[in-house]
């Protein structure tokens, strides 16, 4: 599949999503969301991956937000920049993202660091919210994951005083997970996904299921109960038996009840 605002490759069980747009600080068009969102989608339909990454192009920008160039004027959702699509579909894999922040990360870059699994930055990284100084807000995923991330106090601080926030402060705060010298930020985070691609698919989807499962309401819950355990059961030898039975019109075996 061919993209104009991304570039997507593969390196064993790695596959890496690039933000191509450093001319403007790997900004966000509605394009480039429902680029990263397809993306994503193709990714989650196939096994060989196993974890992605996700970066700015460039050595300057992971992401600085968004534009809305282009769009329709209106207050419904043709007008709204469709940055909840990429959220979404990051939360919907089973797969662990990794955000490699390689610059500043800040407003919807900040959020998209925030709702991938795990952060990898270099030492020179910016983060920061920057909304209520420029007229917008994310009042949802930037709000609860961050203080699910950092605390209620801190969260409020960085939304209401706009904080410019140093790699090391963020990986003090619980922001990140790691930091690294700049130039070394393509080799570890290389390194970081191999070493989770390791771990047993199933389970680290099992285990992602349930983080997101907390704030999905039905649809997380379902998640884990459809997307893994239906899926489980339907090749047991109780749902086999079920099946057969109820085909044959007769009473099931219950000795198979539970296999």
């Amino acid at each position: 599949m061919s993209y104009s605002e991304i570039i997507y490759s593969e390196d064993g069980p790695v596959g890496t999503i690039i933000l191509n747009r450093p001319d403007d600080g790997n900004m966000f068009t509605h394009t480039m969301c429902h680029e990263i969102r397809d993306c994503i989608e193709t990714i989650r339909r196939e096994t060989r991956t196993r974890v992605v990454v996700l970066t700015g192009a460039g050595d300057r920008f992971f992401c600085i937000g968004g534009r809305k160039d282009g769009m329709e004027k209106t207050k419904l959702y043709a007008g709204v920049l469709p940055t909840l699509e990429i959220y979404e579909a990051i939360d919907r894999l089973q797969k662990p993202v990794i955000a490699s922040v390689n610059g500043f990360a800040v407003g919807g870059g900040n959020v998209l660091q925030m709702v991938c699994d795990l952060t990898i930055a270099k030492e020179s990284a910016v983060f920061r919210q920057v909304g209520p100084m420029m007229g917008s807000f994310d009042a949802g995923y930037g709000t609860w994951y961050l203080e699910d991330i950092v605390g209620k106090k801190r969260a409020k601080d960085i939304w209401y005083s706009n904080p410019k926030i140093s790699a090391a402060e963020a990986l003090e705060m619980g922001l990140v997970n790691r930091v690294v010298p700049d130039d070394q930020l393509a080799d570890k985070t290389r390194e970081y996904a191999l070493s989770i691609a390791d771990r047993g698919a199933f389970a680290l989807a099992s285990v992602k299921g349930a983080f997101n499962a907390r704030h999905g309401g039905v649809g997380g819950f379902a998640r884990v109960s459809h997307d893994l355990l239906l899926s489980q059961y339907l090749g047991s030898e109780e749902a086999k038996e079920l099946s057969t039975s109820f085909s044959d019109r007769r009473k099931p075996d219950s000795g198979k009840f539970g296999h």
